[in-house]
């Protein structure tokens, strides 16, 4: 299973989500054990002494929003660390796709901005499907749609982020048993290394973790063993 760790950038820094309210989000050096600023620069680093990730989620919060974007800052990433993948979600149309500038850049299209359901099958865009209490956000009709999902498919519970209540299991065994040939992605709730064996244990092809990396519950140990 693989783990990647989220970056949550909103007005130039990194932040820490806590229950999907973005508007209580803060400087992560502020939660975290691992890093003591939260320049993207100084939290990719410090993730990656931490572990050696494959693969790094990155939500552009302003872009979401449609309030600006980090792109100024993104890109020297994306050529600082050609082995690391980047899973960039900044709030993009299917419409508006367009060539990734660099291989190692892959598009999140995330349901919560998305107008109408496009077909992304057959694309190397990861299509995260978005939910807040326990509501589908954005147009509910890509739930039934799964014939225009691509290969790799987040479930991301959005409440669940920094709640310290653990991932949204019974979402993620209904969507799994529903479309058993998805590359199930988990996200929001990891409170520790119990809750990555019992993901693991449904056969998840891995899970979006961000709290439990900085607040010391997930450490370089535990990492090892996946």
């Amino acid at each position: 299973m693989q783990i990647i760790p989220v970056i949550d950038l909103k007005d130039g820094l990194v932040v820490h989500a806590s229950g999907g309210d973005r508007s209580r989000y803060r400087p992560i050096h502020l939660h975290s054990q691992i890093v003591g600023g939260s320049s993207i620069e100084e939290v990719v680093s410090g993730l990656l002494e931490l572990y050696a990730f494959s693969a790094f989620y990155i939500a552009d919060l302003n872009a979401i929003e449609r309030n600006g974007s980090h792109r100024s800052i993104l890109e020297p990433l994306l050529s600082r660390y050609p082995a690391v993948d980047f899973w960039l979600d900044n709030g993009l149309q299917p419409r508006s796709l367009t060539p990734n500038p660099a291989p190692n850049l892959r598009t999140v299209i995330g349901t919560e901005t998305q107008s109408e359901p496009t077909d992304l099958s057959g694309s190397a865009t990861i299509l995260s499907l978005d939910f807040k209490n326990n509501q589908a956000l954005g147009n509910p009709a890509w739930l039934d749609l799964p014939q225009y999902w691509p290969d790799t498919v987040i479930a991301m519970t959005l409440d669940q982020v920094g709640a310290n209540r653990g991932p949204d299991f019974a979402r993620l065994d209904s969507l799994r048993r529903v479309h058993p040939g998805s590359r199930w992605i988990a996200a929001g709730g990891v409170r520790g290394i119990d809750d990555l064996h019992s993901l693991a244990a449904t056969g998840l092809s891995g899970v979006l973790i961000a709290s439990a990396l900085h607040n010391g519950s997930i450490g370089t140990a535990e990492l090892s063993k996946f």
